[in-house]
C-alpha cells in the first residue's frame, strides 16, 4: 500500500517538472539504459516503468526572451532567454541542421515557437548573411508538430532572400502567404513592398498594396517611397510618375526620398532633362536636395559625357556647403580626364584633399592617365611617385597607364623596366598592358619585339583583343610588311575576334600606300558587306587613295552610296580637292568642284579658297581665270570689279605683264585712291564663306598695291 502510494506521487510530481535549459553544457547523447535489478514484484515494477513513461510532460514552446523585473511585468526588462545561444551555437556549426535540431528538442523536451524562429532570423547576422540557413531553419520550424505560421517569420525570410535575389524562393513563399489569409500589417506592408521593390517584383508589389487596402491600412510615406523605389527599379517610369501625382494631391506629401528616388528612375531611363525639371522643383517644394540627390545627377552626366553639367553641379554642392562624397570627386575628376583638362582635374584633386576626403588608386591613375595623353610626362610620374609616397599600391591598371604614357614619348625602354617589374613582382599584366607595349614598340619600329609580345600573349593565355591586333596590324604595315598584316588579319577572323572599322582602315590605308588599289577596294566592300558602318576617317582614306589613282569619279560614287548612311564628313569634298591639288592635278579638282554644283550641292567658300591658293603657288593663271568665271561661284554674286582685280592679280604673278597693265590701267584710279579698301563686296545668297573670299580679295589687293609702289620707284 505504501509502495503503490509512493508510485502515486512520483507521477503527479512528473507532471509539473521545471526544464531548466542548458547553459554551457556540451550536447551529449543520452546514456544507455541501466540493467534493473531483479524484483519478486515483476508485474508492479513493468506497471510502474509504464506508467511513468507515458506520463511524460509534452515539449514546451520556448520564448526568446523572458521577463526579470520579478512579479510586475516591465516589457523594458527582457532579456534573452539561454534557449538563444544554444539555439545559435548549433545553427553555427551544425553540419546536418534539422536533425541535430530534432535531437535537441527531442532531448530537452522544447519546441521553437513562431516569435522565437523569428527572434532568429532578425538578430543573428550569420543567420540573415546565410539565405540558405535562413530558409533551413524556417523550413524545419514550420515542420514542428502544433506549429502555427507567423506573417512575421514569413516577412523576414523575403527580406532575406531579396539579399541574395532569389526571385523563385520569394514568389514561393508569397504564394504562400496569399494562401494563409494572414491579416496585413503596417509594418509588414512596408517591409514586403520593400523587399519586392529591390528585385522590382511589381505584380507582388501590387498584390500587397491590394491586401492593404483590403485590410482597411492607409499608407504611410515609407509605404509611399518603398512602392516609388519597387516601380523604379522595375523600370516602371510612368506609373512612379502616377505614384508622384497622387502624393501630390492627397496629404502626405512627397520628401527628399521620393523626389531622389524618381530621379533616379529618370536618370536610368536616360531622362536627364526630367531629372533636371524635378531638381528644379525641389526648391520650388522647398525641398532641400542632398548629396544623393547631387551625386545621382553627376553620375547621369557623367554617363552621357556632360561633364562640364557634372563639374557645376560640384560647385553648387560646394556652394552649399554640402558634404561631397569620395565618389563625386571621382566623377568630376574622372570627366575631366576623359577631356584632357588635367590641370584643372588636379586642381579638384587638390581640394579634395584640403577637405579632409582620402583619394583612391583609380582617382591617381586618371590623372596620371590624362597627363600622359596630354604630352605631360613629368607631371604624370610626379603624381605616380606622389601616390606610391602617400601609401597607395599601384595596380596594373596603373602599371599600364605609366607603360602607355611612356610608350606615347617614345621611352621605350623605360616602359619594358616596368613591364618587366611587374612580372617579377606578380602583378597582373592584362590585355591593355601588352597593348600599348606593342603600339609603342611598333611606333619606335621595334616591329620583331612586338611580334615577340603578341605571342607571349597567347602564351600567358591573356586574351588579345580588337584593340591588340590593330595595333599589331598598324605597326606591320607601318614597318613595310603587308603580308604579314593579311595574316593577322585573317587570324583575327579563325581567332573569333571582332574586325572592327579600324582595322579595315588601317589595311586600305597601306594596300593603298602600296599602290594595291583593287585589293583595298575589295576590303571596304568586304566592310560594307559585313555591315560594319563606315567612319568620317575610313571614308578619307579611301577617298585619297582612289584620288590618288586617278578614280574621282569612284570616289565620289561612293560618297552619294554613303550619303543615306549619314557617315559623310563634313570635309568631305574639301579633303578630296585638297588631295588633288596637293598632287598638282588641278583640272581634276575643278571638275570635281563643277560636279558637286552638277549634283545640286553648295560649294563651301574654303574650297574655293583652296583652289584659288594652290593654283597660284602653280603659276597657273590661264586655269585660275577659268575658275572665276566657272560654276564654281554658285552661291554669291560677283561683280566685274572684284572679277578684274582678282584676274590683274593673277596675271601680275604668272608675270603676263602686259595684260596685267591693261588691266592695271582701267582700275589704276580705284587701287590708288586712298580708300581702296571701301570696294563694294556683294552680299552673299546662302554662302558662308563670303567672308574668306573677301579677306583673300584684301590680302590680294594688299599684295598687288606694294608690288606696283615697287615697280614705280624702281
Amino acid at each position: 500500500m505504501r509502495r503503490a502510494r509512493r508510485i502515486t506521487l512520483l507521477a503527479s510530481s512528473s507532471s509539473s517538472v521545471v526544464r531548466i535549459p542548458p547553459t554551457s553544457l556540451p550536447l551529449q547523447p543520452s546514456l544507455p539504459p541501466v540493467a534493473s535489478r531483479p524484483s519478486n514484484h515483476g508485474a508492479a515494477a513493468l506497471f510502474c516503468a509504464r506508467f511513468v513513461s507515458t506520463s511524460l510532460p509534452p515539449p514546451e514552446w520556448i520564448e526568446p526572451l523572458f521577463d526579470v523585473s520579478g512579479l510586475a511585468h516591465d516589457p523594458n526588462n527582457l532579456m534573452p532567454s539561454p534557449w538563444v545561444g544554444r539555439i545559435s551555437d548549433l545553427l553555427r556549426s551544425s553540419p546536418e541542421l534539422e536533425t541535430d535540431l530534432n535531437d535537441f528538442c527531442g532531448k530537452f523536451l522544447v519546441r521553437l515557437s513562431p516569435n522565437f524562429v523569428s527572434f532568429l532570423l532578425e538578430s543573428l547576422d550569420f543567420v540573415r548573411k546565410n539565405p540558405q540557413l535562413a530558409l533551413r531553419l524556417f523550413r524545419w520550424a514550420e515542420g514542428q508538430k502544433g506549429y502555427s505560421r507567423s506573417l512575421k517569420c514569413y516577412v523576414l525570410i523575403v527580406d532575406i532572400l531579396a539579399s541574395s535575389g532569389d526571385l523563385e524562393g520569394i514568389r514561393s513563399l508569397v504564394s504562400e502567404i496569399r494562401d494563409g489569409d494572414f491579416v496585413m500589417t503596417v509594418p509588414a506592408s512596408n517591409s514586403l513592398i520593400r523587399s519586392l521593390g529591390v528585385l522590382g517584383m511589381v505584380e507582388e508589389i501590387l498584390w500587397v498594396w491590394r491586401r492593404m487596402k483590403e485590410s482597411g491600412i492607409e499608407p504611410t510615406l515609407f509605404t509611399y517611397n518603398f512602392l516609388l523605389d519597387g516601380l523604379v527599379n522595375a523600370m516602371f517610369i510612368e506609373s512612379a510618375e502616377k505614384v508622384f501625382e497622387v502624393m501630390e494631391e492627397g496629404r502626405i506629401q512627397p520628401d527628399i526620398v521620393t523626389y531622389n528616388t524618381l530621379i533616379k528612375g529618370y536618370c536610368k531611363a536616360g531622362k536627364t532633362q526630367k531629372a533636371e525639371e524635378r531638381f528644379k522643383e525641389m526648391e520650388v517644394k522647398y525641398v532641400n536636395p542632398d548629396k544623393v540627390t547631387y551625386l545621382t545627377l553627376m553620375q547621369a552626366y557623367y554617363s552621357e559625357g556632360s561633364f562640364d553639367s557634372c563639374l557645376s553641379l560640384y560647385y553648387e554642392m560646394k556652394e552649399k556647403g554640402l558634404e561631397i562624397p569620395p565618389h563625386a570627386y571621382s566623377l568630376v575628376i574622372g570627366g575631366l580626364c576623359k577631356e584632357r583638362r588635367c590641370f584643372e582635374g588636379f586642381a579638384i584633386f587638390e581640394n579634395m584633399i584640403e577637405r579632409g576626403c582620402k583619394p583612391n588608386v583609380a582617382i591617381y591613375t586618371a590623372l596620371i592617365d590624362s597627363f600622359g595623353k596630354c604630352g605631360k610626362e613629368e607631371e604624370a610620374m610626379r603624381i605616380f611617385e606622389r601616390m606610391k609616397v602617400e601609401g597607395f599600391e599601384p595596380d596594373e591598371v596603373t602599371y599600364s597607364v605609366i607603360v602607355n604614357c611612356l610608350c606615347k614619348v617614345g621611352r621605350v625602354e623605360k616602359a619594358m623596366e616596368y613591364f618587366e617589374f611587374c612580372k617579377e613582382k606578380g602583378i597582373l599584366i592584362n590585355a591593355v598592358f601588352y597593348s600599348s607595349l606593342i603600339d609603342g614598340l611598333g611606333k619606335a619600329g621595334m616591329v620583331g619585339d612586338a611580334e615577340k609580345l603578341f605571342e607571349e600573349m597567347g602564351q600567358n593565355k591573356c586574351t588579345r583583343d580588337s584593340y591588340c591586333y590593330n595595333v599589331m596590324i598598324d605597326a606591320s604595315v607601318k614597318a613595310g610588311k603587308m603580308e604579314k598584316a593579311l595574316k593577322l588579319f585573317d587570324r583575327m577572323e579563325d581567332e573569333g575576334c571582332d574586325q572592327t572599322v579600324y582595322t579595315y582602315t588601317i589595311l586600305i590605308d597601306g594596300l593603298f600606300k602600296e599602290h594595291k588599289n583593287e585589293e583595298a577596294l575589295k576590303k571596304w566592300e568586304m566592310m560594307i558587306d559585313k555591315g560594319i558602318t563606315p567612319t568620317p576617317a575610313s571614308f578619307r582614306v579611301l577617298s585619297t587613295g582612289l584620288c590618288l589613282s586617278g578614280k574621282v569619279s569612284r570616289a565620289c560614287k561612293i560618297l552619294d552610296e554613303l550619303a543615306p548612311m549619314g557617315v559623310i564628313p563634313d570635309t568631305a569634298f574639301e579633303d578630296m580637292i585638297n588631295v588633288l591639288c596637293k598632287a598638282g592635278r588641278f583640272e581634276q579638282a575643278c571638275k570635281l568642284a563643277d560636279g558637286i554644283v552638277d549634283r545640286g550641292r553648295e560649294i563651301p567658300g574654303r574650297i574655293r579658297t583652296l583652289l584659288i591658293n594652290a593654283l597660284r603657288k602653280a603659276g597657273n593663271a590661264d586655269l585660275a581665270i577659268k575658275l572665276v568665271h566657272s560654276r564654281i561661284g554658285i552661291g554669291y554674286e560677283r561683280s566685274g570689279c572684284i572679277k578684274r582685280r582678282l584676274k590683274e592679280n593673277l596675271l601680275y604673278k604668272s608675270s603676263h605683264t602686259s595684260k596685267a597693265a591693261a588691266y592695271g590701267c582701267r582700275s589704276n584710279a580705284t587701287i590708288s585712291s586712298p580708300n581702296w579698301k571701301s570696294f563694294d563686296v556683294p552680299s552673299a545668297r546662302g554662302y558662308s564663306g563670303c567672308r574668306e573670299v573677301k579677306n583673300e580679295l584684301y590680302s590680294d589687293q594688299h599684295c598687288l598695291v606694294s608690288r606696283r609702289g615697287e615697280g614705280s620707284r624702281d
